[in-house]
């Protein structure tokens, strides 16, 4: 059993009918060590970058409680939101008390940070919807338990902004924090320098997100925030209107950003974003996304993605440098991270499903079903069917899909022993690929070298 299952079993064993009769305050007391050791766990694992002065301090006199802010966009978060929720988890898991804010107030203005132009906003409706799925997910990863002292909540800031009329809020609030400040922030200054400029309205989004925070603070006694890191400027308006406004003191932390070794964005493939509901994403697909992770980026997610402890961790990169062919840490991500968010079952069923599509290579393509083959983590490829009518000979087809960049380039691979189709090693030049040689009739695997694969699918 992985550590992400037996902390989730945990929870569920301190949430059953036989621990019902414990002392809740007893069973915080035993947390108080882990609160004042919240800072140093998230800074080795690689997920902390900015912070407040005195926020470890803080942190340390006890159960504090903080607070992230999820964009409702859509109806499902994607895996650049599991680094807000495992801050939450780990804050929860050390003792404090999460809130996950969902936007509905805010996600009908817009958020100008690391954006270069201004979103379509919302309608109510769809806000309404995509705030239901968010919630769902959200119950998924946190313990909102009442009977618990430090048990989550769930806060939509639509709550307090519903009733607020425009000149409330600017006599009120926007008094507080002058224009020079807001034009500081980096996400204003880049927008107004460049070609677009920036909307009133996603200009106030600052104070509106620093409200949040006074709200919270004056309303959950929440003192503090985190968040990725180009949401500092927005933080350090809450922070800054706390103390203006109450003359109250708040505290703040953010996360780097989630990148990938090679430059591309985090999150994203051939078929868009990662998400986190099964029914966006495949449990299947987001297995492949981590066991496909490149060395360099799974030493640094296993710290972010997992809650194996330090020793584990530095074991299991030792183990993969010495045997990187046994991908060690890539598989040991993604069976902990696919089993916190979609269970232990659906993990087994993605590694059954890998094992029948790529490992047992003795097994004839003609085995594999339609959903297996799309589920395929690889280049999706269409090639239209007339020129397969009459025959394609190999070194041509494999330069039209531009699966290799030249026929002098696919003529060397072919010659190499390099190229598979349908998990048969192509070992001539005059191999001439036809119609009855698809699978389902649509469908050509190709494998070029030992682990890129593409899915022809002729139309």
């Amino acid at each position: 059993m992985n550590l992400t299952q037996k902390y989730m079993n945990q929870m569920q064993k301190d949430n059953s009918p036989a621990q019902q009769d414990k002392n809740p305050t007893q069973e915080y007391n035993n947390l108080i060590p882990q609160q004042a050791g919240l800072i140093k766990e998230l800074t080795w694992r690689g997920m902390i970058q900015d912070i407040m002065p005195g926020t470890e301090e803080h942190l340390a006199k006890g159960m504090t409680t903080g607070y992230i802010g999820f964009d409702p966009t859509a109806d499902s978060l994607h895996i650049g939101s599991l680094v807000p929720i495992l801050l939450l988890v780990h804050l929860q898991k050390a003792g404090h008390k999460p809130i996950a804010l969902v936007g509905g107030a805010t996600g009908m203005v817009g958020d100008p940070s690391g954006k270069s132009e201004e979103r379509n906003l919302l309608s109510e409706d769809l806000l309404a919807h995509n705030l239901a799925g968010v919630k769902k997910q959200l119950e998924q990863y946190l313990d909102f338990d009442p009977s618990r002292p430090n048990a989550a909540e769930m806060a939509n800031n639509y709550d307090w902004f519903r009733e607020m009329s425009f000149l409330t809020f600017i006599r009120d609030i926007g008094k507080h924090i002058t224009v020079n400040y807001m034009s500081a922030k980096d996400s204003v200054k880049k927008r107004l320098e460049g070609d677009n400029g920036m909307s009133f309205t996603e200009f106030t989004y600052q104070l509106v997100q620093g409200y949040d925070f006074y709200w919270l603070y004056t309303h959950k006694n929440c003192s503090l925030q985190m968040g990725g890191s180009d949401q500092w400027g927005n933080i350090t308006t809450g922070t800054e209107l706390i103390r203006r406004k109450s003359g109250g003191t708040a505290f703040a932390f953010t996360c780097p950003l989630i990148t990938k070794a090679d430059g591309g964005k985090f999150g994203k493939t051939e078929k868009g974003n990662i998400w986190l509901s099964a029914e966006k994403t495949p449990p299947f697909q987001f297995y492949q996304f981590w066991l496909n992770a490149t060395d360099a980026d799974a030493e640094k997610w296993i710290r972010i993605f997992t809650f194996l402890d330090q020793p584990t961790i530095e074991t299991l990169i030792t183990r993969h440098r010495e045997q990187p062919e046994g991908r060690h840490l890539q598989k040991t991500l993604a069976r902990e991270i696919t089993s916190f968010v979609h269970g232990e079952e659906e993990y087994k069923k993605a590694v059954a499903t890998t094992e029948k599509i790529f490992a047992d290579q003795s097994a004839a393509a003609e085995s594999l079903t339609e959903q297996d083959l799309e589920s395929m983590e690889g280049v999706k490829i269409d090639y239209a069917a007339e020129k397969l009518a009459a025959g394609t000979d190999i070194v041509t087809f494999l330069a039209e899909t531009g699966i290799l960049p030249s026929k002098g380039e696919a003529r060397k691979l072919v010659q190499g022993g390099g190229v598979s189709i349908n998990r048969k090693k192509v070992d001539s030049l005059q191999l001439i690929l036809d119609k009855g040689i698809l699978l389902h009739g649509k469908y050509l695997m190709v494998q070029k070298g030992k682990r890129n694969f593409y899915l022809v699918r002729v139309i």
